[in-house]
């Protein structure tokens, strides 16, 4: 009985050790992601906001995750090229800095894409929003949003406004404002923001909507005329200057904004693990220091709240570009 009772304590203990011998390796193989460094993947050329905004949250991130974290730009075909390599990417230290056009608007305005922004990844967090702004030619007689929208309702289709191209975002922050104010003016689009605004302050257009940063230096200096910004509230580099929801147009809102992406194949913990990174990078001080001398925003938004809010783009620009039929450049 005793060699019996021994027998039995011997294989529960024996058991044990096995079961322990096949969990250990596991639960470490799952604690130490990331393994190596983590590439965060840009869509678009080099110097413009998403490559200061990867930056500012690679940097901080990689102070508390364990690895570097390095910025890739890989620019091209409005950002598909980039959200395709890293949808079918099966390494799980590829993600990808979302943004208002690749999540947004290219699915309404491509026919086809090589991605499905809402199956293929999974939102980690809103990094950053870079505000919108309305601005004018200073010559033209108006002061505000109210008398700019009252001008151009005097002057249907004599008036120009440019963009850095179809389906930019100034692009599509325009026509919102014309669907929203029932205004009518033609659009002119540009190859860059940079001739566009040439044009603009040499008065051959007479409006357009840009983002903050490469604004505000013109303001300034009296060369343009800010009628209102799109963001929520007023920015504190503007602060005389209202919102266009302050000015009659309730719950509107414009920014150009960026998000972390993973491929939604990544393990469920791995996810989890960035997360709750990202966010607490996104709304370190350093990052909200960084991002407010480019005039942007700090976020730092759960999955879930930046989930919603992308679903909430997708119904706004859906809506304003079979409105206005955007269709991209060569379509």
């Amino acid at each position: 009985m005793n060699n019996l009772n021994l027998n039995r304590r011997d294989l529960i203990k024996a058991g044990a050790a096995a079961a322990c011998a096949l969990w250990l390796p596991h639960s470490q193989a799952q604690a130490v992601w990331p393994s190596k460094p983590l590439r965060l993947v840009v869509p678009f050329a080099p110097g413009g906001s998403s490559e200061i905004v990867a930056r500012a949250v690679a940097s901080e991130m990689a102070k508390t995750i364990g690895q570097n974290v390095f910025v890739d730009n890989k620019p091209g075909a409005a950002g598909n090229i980039a959200m395709q390599e890293v949808a079918n990417s099966t390494d799980d230290h590829t993600l990808i800095l979302g943004h208002i056009g690749t999540l947004a608007v290219n699915p309404y305005i491509f026919p086809k894409l090589p991605y499905d922004a809402n199956k293929d990844f999974v939102p980690i967090t809103l990094v950053s929003k870079v505000p919108s702004l309305y601005v004018v030619h200073p010559d033209l007689p108006v002061k505000n949003l109210k008398e700019f929208i009252a001008y151009a309702k005097a002057k249907p289709g004599q008036l120009n406004y440019g963009s850095a191209g179809n389906g930019s975002a100034g692009h599509l922050a325009f026509e919102y404002l014309k669907m929203e104010s029932g205004i009518f003016m033609v659009h002119v689009p540009y190859r860059g923001t940079g001739p566009m605004l040439t044009d603009l302050m040499g008065g051959r257009l007479q409006a357009a909507s840009v983002g903050a940063p490469a604004l505000l230096a013109f303001i300034k200096a009296g060369k343009l005329r800010c009628i209102a910004t799109g963001t929520a509230q007023r920015l504190p580099q503007l602060p005389d200057v209202p919102t266009v929801a302050e000015q009659g147009f309730k719950g509107f809102e414009m920014t150009q904004w960026y998000g972390l992406m993973a491929p939604s194949k990544w393990p469920k913990a791995n996810i989890a693990r960035l997360e709750a990174e990202a966010i607490k990078a996104s709304r370190s001080a350093q990052v909200k220091e960084k991002l407010a001398q480019e005039t942007a925003l700090a976020v730092g938004s759960t999955g879930a709240e930046f989930d919603a809010f992308i679903r909430a783009e997708q119904a706004r620009w859906k809506a304003v570009i079979a409105r206005a039929q955007i269709k991209p450049d060569g379509a």
